[in-house]
């Protein structure tokens, strides 16, 4: 049959290689749309009457220090396993788990689901939130982060990254795409519907790579806004997203040594002499052996003689006494103070006398004649 032709005339041949391109950029799983309040019907007793016809085993290890919880919650795990009809076993000296398909078993995909469960058990997420696997419209991702960040160091923090101050930023992941995300070790274990946790790998991975996962958190919280709005579901959201961009502000560092750049010469650099060409230079070439020796011999002990002259010098150096620090001279400038303080006192004293009331007078009046001979008769 010839080829149809669209509505302008023009063939799917020549029409194909657009078509191409538009496939490879746009996704077909974000094209797919599913009507409100539809789910798929449950797989019953009914669709599988006669039951499997060989039986399937899975088998895992789990560390030394998940054992005892496992041996706590046991009883409910069997008891979770028993109602799909799968029968499961704990080995405590091997430390594996084992489930296996019985004659009751009619779901086929009920070991996948069970091989799920004991893999969650496994990597430490508890019981109540592993059990949800059994469901439907539940899935689980386990990631391997262990060989993404060669550096240890680097890849503890990229990690701590991932679940945030107080676990905050794994909580928001976890509100944002209905799943449950355990960090433990080198894997991150997710477990929600399909959708759910193909964000939360892109998110893991991202981080693991060097983008902070609030980027993709911030897109997460707008394409969640924008899909209750029904006008937009067949629209491209590329213009209400944000563009995150790289911005390398740090300056650039410079070396300590800088290399000045030669001057271009199109000739060759010449070539470096030789041990011959220094000898013929210098004529030791047509000397004997014996005396090229004895020349070797006396610059080794020219250089020996230099080493042990440093090496006395440098002993001597603790026998050298230090030099003592000259004796402050003291200055005679006792006297002339005291003499001055001395005047100037005596001056204060005199102005004092003459002040003061009913005070003698300075030159007293000479004693009478009388006076003078009854005291040399006495």
């Amino acid at each position: 049959m010839a080829s149809s032709t669209t509505g302008d005339g023009l063939s799917d041949a020549q029409t194909g290689t657009k078509s191409k391109k538009t496939k490879h950029q746009v996704d077909e799983s974000e094209l797919l749309t599913v009507p409100d309040g539809w789910k798929e019907a449950t797989f019953t007793k009914d669709d599988n009457p006669r039951g499997l016809l060989e039986e399937s085993s899975f088998a895992t290890l789990f560390p030394k220090y998940r054992e005892a919880y496992l041996k706590e919650c046991w009883l409910l795990v069997e008891k979770a396993l028993g109602d799909a009809h799968v029968k499961a076993t704990l080995d405590l000296i091997e430390g594996s788990i084992t489930v296996c398909t019985t004659k009751k078993t009619y779901d086929p995909y009920a070991i996948v689901r069970a091989r799920d469960l004991i893999k969650l058990l496994a990597r430490s997420v508890p019981f109540e939130q592993a059990v949800r696997i059994l469901q439907d419209d539940m899935a689980c991702d386990i990631i391997k982060i262990g060989t993404l960040v060669r550096n240890r160091e680097r890849f503890v923090k990229r990690r701590q990254r991932l679940i945030g101050p107080k676990g905050s930023t794994l909580k928001a992941l976890e509100l944002l795409t209905n799943c449950y995300v355990m960090v433990q070790g080198n894997t991150v274990s997710a477990l929600g519907p399909y959708n759910g946790l193909k964000e939360v790998r892109k998110v893991v991975m991202d981080t693991m790579r060097n983008i902070h996962p609030i980027y993709n958190i911030k897109t997460l919280m707008i394409k969640q806004e924008l899909s209750k709005d029904p006008d937009l579901r067949m629209q491209s959201w590329e213009r209400f997203l944000p563009k995150f961009r790289h911005k390398n502000l740090a300056k650039r560092r410079e070396p300590k040594k800088k290399s000045a750049k030669k001057e271009y010469t199109p000739f060759p650099p010449s070539q470096p002499e030789s041990t011959v060409d220094k000898e013929l230079a210098t004529g030791e070439f047509f000397l004997r052996e014996s005396v090229k020796k004895r020349k070797k011999m006396e610059e080794i002990k020219v250089k020996q003689a230099e080493a042990l002259t440093k090496k006395q010098e440098e002993r001597n150096k603790a026998f050298i006494p230090p030099k003592e620090k000259p004796l402050m001279k003291k200055t005679n400038k006792g006297p002339t103070e005291s003499k001055l303080d001395i005047e100037a006192i005596k001056e204060k004293v005199k102005k004092a006398k003459t002040k003061k009331l009913g005070a003698p007078s300075v030159n007293p009046a000479p004693p009478t004649g009388s006076t003078v001979g009854k005291k040399k008769k006495s």
